[in-house]
């Protein structure tokens, strides 16, 4: 395949995903205030006093509108999108790369939504302390725009950041890590850890950066287990063909 055809086989690939994310994004449109109910009202059912979601400029409502269904199509159409870009870069893999990248997607697929999950489910608590720590003192409004971006940031941190199993399985297999190599650091990935937190965090407080940092010590030290395990498969497998 010449390179202008790689351009217009990309041509029409973008095309198809953005009428995907659009045909699923008109009912999330539609279906805005349950989705709202779901994604921005559940997180806040146990925060006291209970936060109230306003609005600031005329603009911000329509907008937000915009935002979920935008939001809702993309996670909806996700499916398809990965396999139109499957189906655009499968073609110029081998075999014997096929064979490693379909586990490895699958992992990361799992592992993101895992860490968008884990954010969402823990919500709840982390609010309920950030808005009960001024009360009697201010009353909590959260500008909908504002309070929308912040849930989106913390799955999306999250998300990349339940890779570390992952990432780590990769570098264990490709011979650049051991579990040696991981346990001897563990201090220095710790410091590595909460300087990231501080960095990726929407809010610069100690519990956001607890509340970032503690489940990727955790994830760091199961990675040094599953780079123990990568190392040995690693050996069984030259064992196995001589190298």
């Amino acid at each position: 395949m010449t390179l202008a055809a790689h351009f217009e086989e990309l041509r029409w690939t973008l095309i198809r995903c953005l009428c995907a994310v659009i045909l699923c994004a008109v009912p999330c449109g539609i279906c805005w205030r349950r989705i709202f109910g779901w994604i921005a009202v559940w997180p806040l059912r146990l925060s006291s006093p209970a936060p109230q979601l306003i609005f600031t400029a005329p603009t911000d409502a329509v907008f937000f509108i915009f935002e979920i269904a935008l939001t809702g199509g993309i996670v909806i159409a996700s499916p398809f999108l990965f396999l139109q870009i499957w189906r655009f870069v499968s073609p110029g893999l081998y075999k014997k790369e096929i064979a490693v990248l379909i586990p490895a997607v699958a992992a990361s697929v799992f592992c993101f939504i895992g860490g968008i999950v884990f954010c969402y489910f823990s919500l709840p608590l982390f609010l309920r302390f950030l808005v009960g720590f001024a009360e009697g003192l201010m009353d909590p409004l959260f500008r909908v725009n504002e309070y929308f971006g912040f849930l989106l940031k913390m799955c999306l941190v999250f998300g990349l950041s339940f890779e570390l199993p992952v990432v780590m399985f990769a570098l264990s297999k490709m011979g650049i890590v051991d579990y040696r190599f991981l346990k001897s650091h563990f201090r220095h990935a710790i410091v590595v850890i909460f300087t990231a937190g501080a960095i990726l965090t929407p809010t610069l407080d100690a519990l956001s950066l607890l509340f970032f940092s503690l489940p990727l010590v955790v994830l760091y030290g199961v990675s040094i287990f599953i780079s123990l395990f990568a190392g040995k498969r690693k050996q069984i497998h030259e064992q196995k063909t001589g190298t």
